[in-house]
């Protein structure tokens, strides 16, 4: 596994808010869109789970996105040699839709498939893109599997704690730290700190299914363009 620290992901969008780590590994998909990675923080391990998220009335943006991303992903695997795995671990979608040039990704991913040997990991980055591509065989023909990391909000924003919800689902309590981080790429956010339904149903969740119990109960942040704030604490960074 490499240290994605090596390649700025804590400047990315993700982990910009977020504490300082002093390693950052990321470890692959769960449930649904949740990704998991594994990081180290004052020499204490932690597990991290993500999910990134836009509301419905938004996903016009992050489908014409995604088109552009697996055009750039198509035409990598038209001149790549191996069998590949690229995941998409974040970009800002508004302002990539503004910018994106599907070429200029397109050579980057190539550049690394040359690079890549079998069973290894490469840390791409273009622009607010990042991802993680893995060569899984050695072949003269080429093939990238590609997977997207951004669940479309259905509900409304009131229910957001349902999207909590799914992260403790898959959350391993343990005797190490976690961090449970919701990632709203939305141009709207769904939090408001002024919903008083929202706010109560999030309190709820919090405190029904983080048992007092456990040594290390989990740090659960929403993300969105106005910062970050912890739900047990209730600070906020912005």
């Amino acid at each position: 596994m490499i240290n994605l620290l090596d390649g700025d992901i804590q400047h990315s969008n993700l982990f910009v808010h977020m504490p300082l780590f002093d390693e950052i590994f990321y470890e692959g998909f769960l449930e649904g869109k949740v990704r998991k990675y594994r990081a180290v923080r004052e020499d204490q391990p932690c597990q991290i789970l993500v999910l990134n998220v836009i509301r419905k009335d938004e996903d016009v943006v992050w489908d014409a996105m995604e088109d552009l991303l697996k055009r750039s992903v198509i035409e990598a695997k038209h001149s790549a040699h191996g069998v590949y795995v690229l995941d998409l671990l974040t970009l800002d979608i508004h302002s990539e839709i503004q910018t994106f040039n599907p070429n200029e990704l397109t050579t980057t991913i190539l550049n690394h498939t040359r690079k890549c040997a079998p069973g290894e990991q490469r840390l791409i980055k273009y622009s607010s893109v990042y991802g993680m591509l893995q060569k899984t065989l050695a072949e003269d023909w080429g093939k990238i599997i590609f997977k997207t990391a951004v669940e479309v909000f259905k509900d409304k924003p009131h229910f957001l704690d349902v999207l909590v919800k799914q992260l403790l689902k898959n959350f391993e309590f343990s005797n190490d730290p976690g961090i449970l981080l919701l990632n709203d790429l939305s141009l709207d956010p769904l939090f408001n700190a002024e919903d008083s339904l929202q706010v109560e149903r999030l309190n709820k969740v919090i405190e029904k299914q983080i048992p007092k119990s456990i040594d290390f109960p989990p740090e659960v942040y929403i993300q969105d363009k106005n910062g970050v704030r912890e739900l047990l604490s209730g600070s906020v960074i912005h």
